[in-house]
């Protein structure tokens, strides 16, 4: 676990340089990072069996949460970019092995640690229509993203415990 947490700290020190141009955004980015890891070490961590895992039929299983975290971020990030949705799968339908959702989640985190890449904080301020036609700055629709992944990541973090499987965030924290 102290080589997922070494990870994730280079990686925020990596978004750095990028993101000098502002204080809000390399905020938000950091952020961003952390939600990813917690995310991407939970696709990791479960057995690819619990994938398939559902407390209740009224729910998403644990896979189709990942799925469905890979289609926020693409669509989110896209909407606060002003871009197309450069992903046109639904992975939630389409995506169904641990490798799969796993790539899809690398490839979403990836697309928006791109729009991070180019966004400063004064782009950041531009408000744009987003739901339900709700103006918002594009910097608020980034934390908007990282705020839905991590409220998926409570989700995932239920799933674990009910399979007795310790959280990664409670792993890097010496905690159970």
């Amino acid at each position: 676990m102290k080589k997922r947490l070494v990870t994730a700290v280079v990686v925020m020190f990596a978004f750095a340089p990028a993101l000098a141009a502002g204080q809000v955004v390399s905020s938000l980015a950091g952020l961003h990072v952390l939600t990813e890891q917690a995310i991407t070490a939970t696709a990791e961590l479960v057995p690819e069996e619990l994938y398939r895992f559902q407390p209740t039929e009224e729910v998403r299983t644990l896979g189709r949460i990942l799925a469905h975290v890979a289609n926020a971020n693409f669509q989110i990030c896209s909407q606060a970019a002003g871009a197309d949705n450069p992903n046109q799968e639904n992975f939630e339908e389409t995506k169904t092995t641990k490798a799969d959702i796993q790539q899809a989640l690398a490839d979403a985190f990836a697309y928006c640690r791109g729009i991070y890449e180019n966004m400063t904080d004064e782009k950041g301020t531009e408000t744009i229509s987003f739901i339900g036609g709700q103006e918002m700055a594009r910097a608020a629709v980034l934390a908007f993203n990282s705020t839905h992944s991590y409220e998926h990541y409570g989700n995932l973090v239920t799933y674990m415990r009910i399979n007795g499987i310790t959280p990664p965030t409670s792993m890097a924290a010496g905690g159970q």
